[in-house]
């Protein structure tokens, strides 16, 4: 009865052990796509803007919402003005902005 007992924990560790260790590995997490160039917030598009540090898609929609609403930047500072761009954020990222005169169609 003993030798059966051990035979059949043994057994059900060694199948289980591989579900466990499929359990435990995370997904591949999609990498965000982050450039150096300089990007515009009066003209670039919200996938352009979630380009920046610290900035989602979400927060990039927010900031073009920002843009349609009040009208161009009138300097890069007013990025603050958005929910989601704090001082930290800007300061990561004031390097990387610029507000010059949208372009017309």
């Amino acid at each position: 009865m003993n030798r059966s007992a051990l035979v059949l924990v043994a057994a059900l560790v060694f199948v289980s052990s591989p579900l466990v260790a499929q359990r435990a590995a995370k997904p591949p997490v999609a990498a965000t796509v982050v450039s150096t160039e300089v990007v515009n917030l009066n003209s670039a598009t919200a996938a352009q803007i979630a380009t920046l540090p610290g900035i989602g898609p979400k927060t990039a929609d927010l900031v073009v919402q920002y843009r349609v609403k009040n009208g161009p930047f009138k300097k890069i500072e007013e990025i603050m003005n958005v929910r989601g761009v704090g001082e930290k954020s800007f300061l990561k990222i004031k390097d990387r902005l610029t507000v010059t005169a949208a372009v017309q169609k």
